[in-house]
């Protein structure tokens, strides 16, 4: 049971063995932050807390697990700490006090805010500023949430005071949103903390001893609300020299004011980097001093130096830079997959990809489609999703929009009936109609809020009569909606015959076998294949058709044989959701923006256009940390190097026909760069 402790050097050990109380760990970058924390929590144990008082919070699930999996090599128990992210501890929590909840993710959510925004018609409200768009807006929401601001109103006056007339409409859309969530126990991941919270304040059951909080530096307002309310004692560890997720509602102050906000709180520090040689190091340090010094520190060199300073490249155009960058790569002796190359933002990778595949290097970018965003995966756990939960509005409006004339407003539409007609439950609307319900009806109206009345005049059932529909099905109400078409009818038929056959099935593997072989699916894959196939006249090419619809049933049989390792459909949609994509897939050169290669290490990084505009990018950065968090990017940047680093910048990209400065971080690193 020593064993995690005995490795950890003075200062880890200090840290990790430090007495219950308020405990800041400041460990800057390379210097075995998951060391301290694996320390931690084996100190915890070997003095008589149990495993499930244990709360660990991490920013990744991979991290929460490579973390428990470490520790239970020596101690078993560990595996019964409770550790993940903010996000899937609170939805765990939640779970053994309702089991109805359903998570669905941002772009499920998505779906959903932008239905109920698309019922306002901002053409009709005469506002001097253009309104948001639902997208747009359904972000700005999100970091209201985050914020832990008390109102709208106040949100907006600091973060975006032309957009203050809109106010009432946005509140209402905001209403409307939480209000169908609760109707149809959806929460999603900025209403899970918040329900956490609440829970949290009514008293309910708090086991944690000690809750230990990695990256601390990057929490928001209502991650740290969170932390609040669940902490009796408390670890936390973060670098906030490391902290760049402002643009994302992360708050510095929250680690800066710790020792202030806690009376005999203790403040440790780390500082042996283990990761980098000293050449690297002395640039990091050197450019990080320009910004405040929180709590003191500077990292030391264990590892020696390599007797050579990080080079920098300078180019006439981004393309020459570029293909530079391509010739080292191919001539390097590092291992492919321990050589990085950053960028500030994404404008920069398409490129650098196409010069690397060109060579013949392999290379991946983290972030990229994903095997669960492909659209034929989408939609088959769309369906899977709504069959486990007929309350499921995302995924009816998902499937149904796959019909021909069935846009997001009449799919919402036919569900709200649905709903009415089936007493809550959307399969029995199909299945089960109360007739006596009324549907269809008009909504309310207000010129304040954006909602003005198109009032309907039902359609006729008459019309969809020669189709050879059964009887039962063409007494549905919902078949007279007025713009529904004959096509979107058919397919809301095929639709009700699945329901019908699976809803006498509950093996999984049988409900995905009917499912991959209705004539719903058929037709959803169908069309599929038919926007993969056109050629560039728009027509379709017959044997690229029959090509695509092969590739996406090879896809989707790939789903089935992971659900083959599930006995339950919720059990597998559940670790779906909860999964992240935090790790790229495929092999060879990471490509990489700064802020996705945080926590990470290579043996040779390429950092590219370090050039004024580029990196600092003051326009991305202004709304949140300003020049400051720049800075902290660089330092990130930098400090992912084990061996070697270069310094990759263009005098002009000609293809935006933009000349452009060195950066003023290879200044304030010493380099004396003509331009």
């Amino acid at each position: 049971m020593e064993l995690p402790l005995s490795k950890l050097n003075e200062e880890q050990y200090a840290a990790a063995t430090a007495e219950l109380g308020h405990n800041l760990v400041i460990a800057s970058a390379g210097t075995g932050k998951t060391s301290t924390i694996v320390g931690r929590i084996a100190y915890l144990l070997q003095n008589g807390i149990k495993p499930e008082q244990i709360l660990l919070l991490t920013f990744t699930n991979k991290a929460a697990n490579e973390m428990v999996e470490r520790l239970s090599r020596f101690i078993p128990t560990a595996k019964e700490i409770e550790a993940g992210t903010f996000h899937a501890v609170s939805y765990r929590w939640l779970r053994k006090l309702n089991k109805n909840i359903v998570l669905k993710t941002p772009k499920d959510m998505k779906i959903l805010f932008r239905s109920i925004y698309s019922k306002r018609d901002f053409n009709r409200i005469l506002g001097e500023e253009k309104p948001y768009s639902a997208n747009y807006l359904f972000e700005l929401y999100s970091l209201f949430l985050n914020s832990n601001e008390k109102s709208l109103e106040s949100f907006l006056e600091k973060k975006a005071p032309n957009q203050l007339e809109y106010v009432l409409v946005y509140e209402s859309i905001f209403e409307e949103f939480e209000e169908v969530k609760k109707e149809h126990n959806l929460v999603d991941f900025d209403s899970l903390l918040i329900r956490m919270i609440n829970k949290l304040k009514n008293g309910i059951d708090n086991p944690f001893v000690e809750v230990l909080v990695d990256e601390y530096q990057d929490t928001n307002p209502l991650q740290n609300e969170f932390i609040e309310n669940v902490k009796k004692h408390l670890f936390c560890v973060g670098d906030y020299d490391q902290s760049i997720y402002a643009f994302n509602g992360a708050d510095i102050n929250i680690i800066s004011t710790f020792d202030k906000r806690y009376k005999n709180s203790r403040v440790f520090t780390l500082k042996k980097n283990y990761r980098s040689y000293g050449e690297i190091l002395a640039i990091a340090n050197k450019v990080i001093a320009n910004n405040p010094r929180i709590y003191p520190k500077s990292l030391e060199v264990t590892r020696g130096y390599s007797g050579e300073f990080p080079k920098v490249l300078i180019y006439n155009d981004t393309f020459e830079e570029y293909r530079d960058l391509a010739n080292r790569i191919y001539t390097s002796t590092t291992p492919r997959d321990e050589i990085a190359v950053l960028f500030r933002n994404n404008s920069s990778a398409d490129t650098i990809e196409a010069m690397l595949r060109e060579k013949g290097i392999e290379c991946k970018r983290k972030g990229g489609t994903s095997f669960f965003e492909s659209r034929e995966i989408k939609i088959t756990l769309d369906i899977l999703y709504f069959i486990l939960n007929p309350k499921d509005i995302m995924s009816f409006v998902h499937i149904v929009e796959y019909a021909k004339g069935i846009g997001n407003s009449i799919a919402t539409d036919l569900f709200e009936a649905l709903m009415i007609l089936g007493d809550g439950d959307v399969i029995n609307g199909f299945l089960k109609p109360n007739l006596e319900k009324k549907v269809f009806v008009n909504k309310k109206t207000s010129y304040q809020l954006g909602l003005f009345d198109d009032f309907k005049e039902l359609g006729s059932i008459s019309r969809f009569k020669n189709l050879g529909f059964e009887d039962k099905f063409l007494e549905n109400p919902i078949l007279k909606h007025p713009k529904l078409s004959v096509e979107g009818a058919e397919f809301l038929y095929n639709f009700y015959l699945l329901l019908k056959r699976i809803n006498i099935l509950k093996n999984p593997h049988s409900i995905f076998n009917e499912v991959i072989n209705s004539k719903v699916f058929e037709h959803i894959t169908s069309n599929l294949a038919k926007e993969r196939s056109r050629n560039k006249n728009g027509k379709i090419d017959m044997n690229l058709y029959e090509e695509k619809k092969e590739a996406i049933k090879r896809k989707v049989a790939i789903l089935g044989n992971l659900l083959k390792n599930y006995s339950s459909l919720e059990k597998f949609i559940n670790a779906l959701v909860l999964g992240s994509s935090e790790m790229s897939e495929g092999k060879g050169v990471n490509l990489l923006t700064v802020h996705a290669s945080k926590g990470l290490e290579f043996k040779e990084v390429y950092i590219v256009d370090l050039m004024e505009k580029r990196f600092p990018n003051i326009k991305l950065s202004k709304p949140a940390g300003g020049i400051e968090e720049e800075r902290r990017l660089f330092y990130v940047a930098v400090t992912r190097a084990k061996d070697k680093l270069f310094f990759m910048l263009a005098k002009r990209d000609r293809i935006k026909n933009i000349e452009y400065e060195p950066s003023r971080f290879l200044i304030e690193a010493g380099y004396n760069i003509n331009s």
